[in-house]
Order: C-alpha cells, then structure tokens, then sequence
C-alpha cells in the first residue's frame, strides 16, 4: 500500500528557501517522506509560487513552479470542497484560517490523509499532521 500524504505551503515555501526558520526540518523530513506520494493541491501550488515570487523572486519562483510540478503529484479539488471550506472558515470565526488552509483541511478530510504542515492551525481544525516517525 502506497503511503500518501499532502503538503502545505509553509513546507514547500521552507524547502525553496535556505533562510527559512524551519528550511532544515522540511529537507529532513522531505528524506523521510522519500517514498511516500506527496501530493499537492492547485490552490497551494497557486499560493505557493505566489509566495516564493513575493519574497525570492521571478528566476527562483520559475525554478520552484518547473520543480514542483515533477517533483509533487499534484491533484485538483472539486467544486464541493470550496464551499466546505467556506463553511470551515465559517465555522472557526474566532480563528484566524485562510481559505487556503481550509482547502486543504477539507481536501484532508475528503481523501483521508494527513498533512505535511509546520502550521498549528490545522491541529485546531483537528486534522491529522503527519509528523517525523510516523509510518
């Protein structure tokens, strides 16, 4: 059985930048998720690349943008999955969640997966994160 997990911005935007607080814990955990599938959702490629054009630049967010599309399965949602995450944004109104978060948290939910996050939230939202030593 293929072990799957998904990604969050804050891992990829980590794993692209050296400077990055937690840079060396996304390489290490990226070499123990060597075998996994690791799938990316669209809208966090979007934000994503979004994120590494603001702070790195054009040539480095090119390289990221041709990088991840081979490096990532990367897998669309479905109509559904937006308006469940407006109700989770809904739902959490004294919490501060993206869109994008809830997104994903919806996407996590719908596929059954953890998630690869160095973001807190997601553990408010109660969805499982896949953490170093898990199998």
């Amino acid at each position: 059985m293929t072990r799957r997990v998904l990604v969050d911005t804050g891992v990829l935007y980590a794993l692209v930048d050296a400077s990055d607080q937690h840079h060396e814990r996304a390489q290490r955990e990226a070499a123990l998720l060597d075998d996994w599938d690791v799938l990316l959702a669209y809208p966090i490629l979007l934000e994503s690349y979004s994120l590494v054009l603001q702070r790195l630049g054009r040539q480095v967010a090119g390289q990221y943008l041709a990088q991840a599309s081979v490096s990532f399965g990367v897998i669309n949602v479905v109509s559904e999955d937006y308006q469940a995450a407006i109700d989770v944004v809904d739902r959490y109104g004294d919490q501060v969640i993206s869109l994008f978060d809830a997104v994903l948290a919806v996407l996590s939910e719908r596929l059954d997966m953890a998630l690869w996050t160095f973001d807190s939230d997601f553990d408010v939202l109660r969805i499982p994160v896949w953490r170093e030593g898990m199998s």
